[in-house]
């Protein structure tokens, strides 16, 4: 494992590419991203020194997330790019520098082939899986601005119900930073809906130092953005990931409606 690790390839031809897109000539304002949407490894990498029931946990991938993104994608006719290997490899919502970009535990879990892992090796996983994730967003971003299309961002995630043994009590929440025009509008409908219970800033908050995608996409960018994380148990099989991309995209809409009429929306 060890040396698998450290060897100069990672990704070969037998991988898939660490970056996929669905609806990319989609005309919402909304982009949306899903960092987490897979829990590929490369093959070089073998299983990580874990069993299979490791890698289908909430700590390899963002269960659920993947189902929800691409129906809403399609609800909302919006451009989605997401990234398709484990977090357990890397995490592309952090930055590169900390600790927990290639975590050496998950929750209470070690990861054998992260413990020891060479500054040589750890770049080739970023140079190969978080680079062309996040350059090809950029170029997105880029070239919405150059068409004239507004551009909000929207990262989606999902979070598991119990972390630590202890119990999750929201349904729903959006996670922000520096954003004061959309989570405000954002929270309100998803307030009105009634029967939620909504995070503020929960189960997780937005920071430089614990997140990428909406601190250099969003906020370095002058974009509206937001995180939205929904509870795992609520989306664990098709029927939840339908219900709530339907319900994401009606609150979505009445956004955007809300954004239209301030005269937010601009490229």
């Amino acid at each position: 494992m060890d040396a698998a690790a450290d060897t100069p390839l990672l990704l070969s031809s037998e991988d898939v590419r660490p970056v996929c897109e669905f609806n990319a000539g989609g005309r919402s304002p909304f982009l949306l991203t899903c960092d987490h949407y897979g829990r590929l490894i490369p093959r070089v990498l073998g299983d990580l020194g874990l069993p299979e029931s490791e890698l289908t946990r909430h700590i390899a991938w963002d269960i659920g997330i993947a189902g929800v993104a691409e129906a809403l994608s399609k609800h909302l006719d919006a451009h989605l790019i997401v990234q398709r290997y484990s977090r357990l490899v890397l995490d592309c919502n952090r930055p590169p520098h900390v600790a927990s970009s290639i975590p050496r535990i998950s929750e209470a879990t070690t990861i054998p082939a992260n413990e020891g892992i060479s500054r040589e090796a750890a770049e080739m996983r970023r140079a190969q899986i978080f680079d062309p994730y996040h350059r090809r967003i950029d170029e997105i971003i880029d070239q919405r601005g150059s068409a004239g299309m507004p551009t909000v961002l929207v990262s989606l995630h999902s979070f598991t119900s119990i972390y630590a043994g202890i119990a999750r009590p929201w349904h729903i929440g959006t996670l922000y930073h520096r954003d004061t025009h959309l989570p405000p509008l954002l929270l309100q409908l998803l307030r009105a809906e009634g029967d939620l219970v909504v995070g503020n800033n929960e189960p997780y908050a937005v920071s430089d130092e614990t997140d990428y995608t909406i601190p250099v996409h969003g906020e370095a960018r002058g974009l509206m953005n937001t995180g939205i994380e929904i509870r795992q148990d609520l989306i664990s099989d098709v029927a939840g990931e339908k219900a709530w991309a339907e319900r994401l995209a009606r609150i979505l809409g009445e956004t955007e409606t809300m954004l239209r009429a301030r005269q937010l929306l601009s490229a």
